[in-house]
Parts: structure tokens; sequence; C-alpha cells
């Protein structure tokens, strides 16, 4: 049940009094539950004591910026603060007939959003763990020099900082620092902007049948970042990849270049969950040496 002082909080803001909740899933951090007030509508609330005082703030900025697109649902965004986010409930159907060739077309469409610079406005959350968006003038233009000092490096001192580096490991970071621009060369695409965080776990099928992503880390970056995600637990079905690339061809050299974008949230796993990820974390690494 909720607290009482969340209870009167919320009956103040949606104007209707509170006369269910339960709990539901909302990731490993968040207690999140569906409520229902008195005229008949339901809403789905997040709250943490523990959170970062602006995460779910970063969340609802996300979630904004990837419902100006215009293209793939997202929760609206009914009210946010540094305790709660407070989200239109998605009801969930059976998906459509055609819904991975239907989510890939809309994930390429979404990354023809582009801006001139990469990374965001403000820095956000990927996991409970900082995400750096803010670049400098060099990194804004450059999308290797932002990857790798805002991704790559940022991760990597995390980590040291935690206790997770070996002298291995160190040394083939370094060793990958020299060659990462053989790695990720220069793209002449805008930056497109990305969910940031989208694996299964971070999309819904609504009331359509349709996708509707949720838990977003948005940023403005290349596209190659977001689909390398996509396939860290397993991947998406073969149509979701084909209809996307139909829509909005790779590069050449993609399949190269996932595992150096996988590193990024294989280091974060690192640091949000332990030891258990350093050999997958070192693999990656040693993958381009």
């Amino acid at each position: 049940m909720l607290t009482e002082r969340f209870k009167i909080k919320l009956e103040e803001i949606l104007h209707d009094k509170i006369i269910d909740s339960h709990s539901v899933s909302g990731g490993c951090i968040n207690d999140a539950k569906i409520i229902s007030v008195k005229s008949g509508d339901k809403y789905f609330i997040k709250t943490n004591y523990n959170n970062p005082k602006n995460i779910f703030l970063n969340e609802a900025n996300g979630l904004r910026e990837i419902a100006k697109a215009n293209i793939i649902k997202t929760p609206e965004v009914i009210y946010v603060d540094d305790e709660i986010i407070l989200l239109e409930t998605i009801s969930t159907a059976k998906r459509i007939r055609n819904f991975f060739e239907d989510f890939g077309r809309k994930f390429a469409q979404l990354h023809k959003f582009t801006h001139i610079e990469y990374g965001f406005y403000e820095d956000n959350y990927i996991g409970s763990n900082r995400q750096i968006n803010i670049a400098t003038n060099i990194e804004k233009k450059d999308w290797c020099e932002f990857y790798f000092n805002k991704r790559l490096k940022f991760q990597f001192d995390l980590c040291e900082k935690n206790g997770y580096v070996t002298e291995e490991f160190r040394k083939s970071f370094l060793k990958l620092e020299n060659k990462i621009e053989s790695i990720i060369e220069p793209k002449t695409e805008l930056a497109s902007l990305l969910h940031g965080d989208l694996w299964g776990g971070n999309y819904m099928i609504d009331e359509k049948g349709e996708v509707c992503l949720i838990d977003p880390a948005v940023y403005y970056g290349n596209r190659e970042a977001d689909l390398a995600m996509t396939k860290l637990f397993g991947g998406f079905d073969s149509n979701f990849y084909s209809a996307y690339n139909q829509e909005f061809p790779l590069d050449d050299g993609y399949e190269y270049r996932e595992n150096i974008y996988k590193l990024y949230h294989i280091l974060n796993h690192l640091n949000l969950f332990g030891s258990g990820y350093y050999t997958q974390a070192l693999n990656l690494v040693k993958y381009y040496l």
C-alpha cells in the first residue's frame, strides 16, 4: 500500500480519491504501483526514497523527448518531482501479427529524428549510475571522442573506484583507447535520438498491440549504440532487425562495431551488480586487441 503521506500528496495532484493501489514490476531500483481513483481512472507511479534526487525528472524528460518525434508511443507524464513519477497506465493487449516488423520500422524512424550535436541538454541515468551527456565542444561534433570519454572511460573510471579493475584489465583498456579511432570510424550521419537502454524489459505492448517505450536513458548519438543494446540479452526477433535495416540501412562493418557498444552496458552492469560481469567486460575489450 501507499504510505499515507504519498496518498495525500497524490490525491491533491489528481484532485481525486485513491481507492486502490497494488504493486507491479518497476525495475530493480524502484517501488512501482498502479493506483485506481474514484473516477475510474488508473495511473502508474514509481517511488524510491533512495534514488538520486533528479532521477525521475530525467526519466520524464527522456520520455518527453521521445514523444516529440511522434513515432513510437511513450507513457504520458502526468506529474514528476524528486520523489515520484506519475504516468498514464498503459493497458496491454496481444501484440499485432507483424509486431516486430512494425517495431523495427518505427525504431528506425525514431533514429531519423536527429540533432547536430552528440549528447543531451542534461545528464541522466543508466540504471542508477550517472550517464554523462554534457559534452565538450570537441565531443559535441566527434562521436568517437564523445563515446569513448562519456561512455567507456567514465564507466571504466567508476570500475576502478569500485575496485573491479585488475592490472590485466587496465592494460587492455589502455590498448583499446589507442585503437578506438580505428574501431569507431568517423561518421557523417547526424546524431540520432536514442532510447539509450532498450532491451526486452524496457518496452511494452499497448492496447492496440503496438510497441510502447519505457524507462529511457535518452541522448543523441550513433544509432548503432541503440541497436547493440537490444542484442545484449539475446536480442529481439529477427524481423525487428530486417525491418529496421530496410527502413534505415546500417553502414558496412556494423557487426564488427557491435561489441564496442555492448561494452558500455557491460561496464555499467559491472558497476551496478558486481564482479560477475568482469570476465564479459574484459573479453569485450580483448575482442578488439
